[in-house]
């Protein structure tokens, strides 16, 4: 499974705020350290497989992201945590610091910022109740809907337009691959928290597509695009140079295929690495919605997370090595056999050299 852990560190307690250039020495020494970390340990000796960071400095310390693939979120923060104090022991400029916490946590502000920033007459409505319009309305000029024909105008009629909770409510049932006792709560959180998610599946689709223009039209990659991104620069920024307009492409297949499989009722596990990113993705979005309605309560955020969890279980039935490793040239190989990508995104064997693939998959 893939979790995104943030790691605060902090100066000794007394020592002066840091100026732009100690943070800056202190960004490079960490990255430093990262840069000969393959992988962290967590409890009981579990292994956690490191496969981005992402550090910014404040006068105060460090603020880390960093993505790992690790068997349990617990295993996650305590490996991570670790490991980040371990390179700080070991740098003598660094040797004071301390790790204040280190944890996942959904980062819907900057999501929230991306809807609330969306305007023209081509940007997709957040309101689901304005969406569904806009869908299901005749073209204009239809005959008998202006008068444009001859005939009269048909009559106004004023019909009361349901409100966000019942808009998102009445998308839970197109969840159709799940059970709602995977929310693990009542069924009305649980009917709040499916149709959240229809409802995320159709505004990641659309910003997807957006996101695909954007890099299409530049003729670029997330590392160079000018443009506005809606989603593609929230991935591991280390592969941003990489992140062209082919990639793009398959993402967005393989964010269309997920989402169909979940609302089909064909899903069974998720196939590769790319479906666990459109996951966390998926989820974020679904908070962001709720957020912005007023809907979002501990009680719902627990059960998309349950939701989360459920579906990135995946025991792996075959031997390992059925299992694709985690490196980029891999984002689009099945974890096994018996997982299912959609042929336009999966990996082909010319697509990155063998030795890649375990150079990717061994480094930080």
């Amino acid at each position: 499974m893939t979790y995104v852990v943030t790691v605060e560190t902090c100066i000794p307690d007394g020592a002066p705020d840091l100026d732009e250039l100690g943070r800056v020495g202190a960004v490079v020494l960490l990255e430093r350290g990262f840069g000969s970390v393959a992988g962290a340990e967590g409890p009981d000796g579990v292994e956690v497989d490191v496969f981005d960071v992402d550090v910014a400095g404040h006068p105060r310390g460090l603020l880390l992201t960093v993505s790992v693939a690790a068997p349990s979120l617990e295993a996650a923060e305590d490996a991570v945590g670790a490991v980040t104090q371990e390179i700080l022991d070991r740098t003598d400029q660094l040797a004071a610091w301390v790790v204040v916490s280190s944890e996942v946590r959904l980062h819907t502000d900057r999501a929230r910022e991306s809807l609330e920033a969306a305007d023209g007459p081509d940007a997709p409505p957040s309101d689901p109740a304005v969406r569904r319009a806009r869908h299901t309305a005749p073209p204009a000029g239809t005959p008998g809907t202006d008068g444009a024909d001859g005939g009269a105008a048909l009559p106004d009629v004023v019909e009361e337009t349901p409100g966000p909770e019942a808009e998102i409510l009445a998308m839970a049932p197109a969840l159709r691959s799940f059970d709602p006792a995977v929310f693990g709560t009542g069924p009305d959180t649980a009917r709040l928290a499916a149709g959240a998610l229809v409802h995320a599946a159709e505004v990641l689709i659309d910003e997807l597509c957006d996101d695909v223009q954007a890099l299409a039209e530049e003729d670029t990659d997330v590392a160079a695009c000018e443009g506005h991104l809606w989603h593609l620069d929230r991935l591991p920024a280390r592969h941003a140079d990489r992140y062209d307009e082919l990639f793009a492409r398959r993402f967005l297949v393989t964010a269309v295929a997920l989402t169909t499989r979940f609302t089909d009722g064909s899903f069974r596990r998720l196939g590769c690495l790319a479906d666990e990113l459109v996951l966390r993705f998926l989820v974020e979005q679904a908070h962001v919605a709720l957020d912005l309605y007023g809907l979002l309560d501990e009680e719902v955020a627990a059960a998309l997370e349950r939701f989360r969890i459920h579906v990135l279980d995946r025991p792996h039935q075959g031997t390992d090595e059925d299992t694709a490793p985690l490196g980029f040239g891999s984002w689009f190989t099945p974890f096994g056999t018996d997982r299912y990508v959609h042929p336009y995104a999966a990996d082909s064997a010319l697509d990155e050299p063998a030795e890649e693939y375990r150079e990717e998959a061994g480094g930080a």
